[in-house]
């Protein structure tokens, strides 16, 4: 039976994701224009965009090959199963055993080479531009993601995220200085790895400075759907992952039934929801960096990473 319950949760997760990607995006869009004094549009704006291109031809550039065609397949489909893996409403979900941050990381790495190589695969001088700018902000936050993950990896004896959020969720390890910086550290790497404000502006197309639009500037209909979903979907798992680590209460236990699903569920989009709202202050009230501070924005993420790597090391006697 324990079988039976840990298959249909994960089927649960893979459909609530999948459904509250894009609410999480037109959230964070209507609470900012609220905050700054404008109606703003509805919450439910990216759903309808989504449906307005699915049901458009794409249009592909002269030059383009067939990665342009596969590209938003494969990044949408990582980061589908990044986000999987990615505990929820419940633990011990069918794919548990298999929730590795090494492998959460590289399925998002995945994800962001597909969208490089889109952006140099139409020739153009946007989409080599900003895939050459997406490349460069990638090699100074893999490294403060890399040790954050050795960070928890040391306290909790492993890099299993479902182990490691029953550990916290349990109280086991308490709250740390080294999770204080670990936290701001992934904080910071979110943030640029899903061009957020200060790092990059999602909702302008036209800046000089831009990265992640750049590469999708020959994508159209459902091409640039498969984009669109897969930035909110990796957003969403992103902000799944800080609640699994840093907020850790209210999940369902192992092979626990509908009836704990259901207080899981409701933890579960209260942490979202308040991820959502502190991303839209934040946002709302800081200016974009431009492009040349970005390396040292990312390089503060790193050194406060090192400084938790260094404090977990003295605290547990390490050496």
């Amino acid at each position: 039976m324990a079988m039976v319950w840990s298959i249909l949760a994960q089927l649960l997760h893979a459909a609530l994701l999948l459904a509250v990607a894009p609410l999480v995006v037109g959230l964070v869009r209507w609470l900012k224009a609220r905050l700054l004094g404008r109606r703003g549009p509805h919450p439910l704006q990216p759903l309808r965009d989504l449906a307005k291109l699915l049901r458009k031809r794409p249009v592909l550039a002269e030059a383009a090959s067939h990665v342009t065609g596969a590209a938003p397949h494969v990044a949408l489909a990582a980061t589908l199963a990044a986000g999987l893996l990615v505990p929820g409403f419940a633990l011990g979900m069918l794919l548990a055993p298999w929730s590795d941050l090494l492998l959460i990381i590289g399925l998002l790495a995945l994800a962001r080479a597909a969208q490089v190589l889109a952006g140099h695969d139409a020739g153009t001088a946007f989409g080599g531009l900003g895939a050459a700018r997406e490349t460069t902000f990638a090699a100074f936050a893999e490294p403060a993601l890399l040790v954050c993950l050795l960070v928890l990896a040391v306290l909790a004896g492993g890099t299993n995220l479902d182990a490691l959020a029953a550990l916290f969720g349990e109280g086991l390890l308490g709250w740390r200085v080294s999770l204080l910086f670990a936290l701001l550290a992934l904080l910071a790497v979110a943030l640029a790895e899903n061009a957020r404000i200060p790092v990059d502006n999602p909702a302008t197309h036209l800046e000089l400075t831009m990265v992640h639009e750049a590469m999708l500037l020959e994508a159209s209909a459902r091409h640039l759907a498969l984009w669109e979903a897969q930035a909110a979907l990796k957003l969403t798992v992103w902000m799944a992952l800080l609640a699994a680590i840093f907020l850790p209460f209210g999940a369902a236990p192992a092979a626990a039934g509908p009836l704990a699903w259901a207080g899981g569920i409701i933890a579960w989009a209260g942490k979202l929801g308040l991820l959502v709202l502190a991303l839209a202050v934040f946002e709302s009230a800081i200016a974009k960096l431009r492009v040349f501070r970005v390396p040292e924005f990312l390089g503060a993420a790193l050194l406060l990473a090192l400084l938790a790597a260094a404090l977990v090391f003295v605290s547990t006697g390490l050496a």
